[in-house]
């Protein structure tokens, strides 16, 4: 991995009720989300070779396809960041990447997990996520501690 890479980990907009929690549906609010913060993030990052990975849950297909089509980048399905998933293989994982700059998108409580796991270094339900929100990570090693939380942003303090 290049020094000082970039995570992008983002929770999925407002999703409906469902029985089946893999297929619940954003609502349009959560489409609205979804598609504001992908503009927000294409800002930063339209120009920056990344790769983006979605659960495969419906939610965060529909999340990563707003932010993706924002970012003129495909979405790539990764099995492993459903909400119960292991923080712990996601760093795993993360540590076989070649990407610049990874951009995230999944559930909580994965998702912040997974960012306390890397900037604090600890098992622990970490940060709360609102939906669509971005946590913006740098490091040098995705490994528990290592990172530094650049930015949190939510749809709501776009204005």
């Amino acid at each position: 991995m290049t020094s000082a890479s970039r995570l992008v980990i983002m929770r999925h907009g407002e999703a409906g009720p469902g029985r089946v929690d893999a297929a619940r549906a954003l609502t349009s609010r959560g489409e609205r989300e979804a598609s504001r913060m992908g503009a927000w993030l294409a800002n930063d990052y339209r120009h920056t070779l990344l790769a983006l990975y979605a659960s495969p849950f419906v939610r965060a297909q529909q999340t990563a396809t707003l932010v993706g089509q924002a970012l003129g980048q495909p979405v790539r399905t990764l099995e492993g960041i459903t909400p119960d998933d292991d923080p712990q293989a996601v760093c795993d994982w993360l540590l076989e990447q070649q990407e610049g700059c990874i951009v995230l998108v999944s559930h909580m409580p994965l998702v912040g997990m997974l960012t306390g796991r890397l900037v604090e270094g600890a098992r622990s339900p970490g940060v709360g996520f609102a939906t669509a929100a971005v946590a913006e990570l740098d490091g040098d090693v995705w490994a528990a501690g290592c990172a530094r939380l650049v930015r949190f942003t939510e749809p709501s303090m776009l204005g």
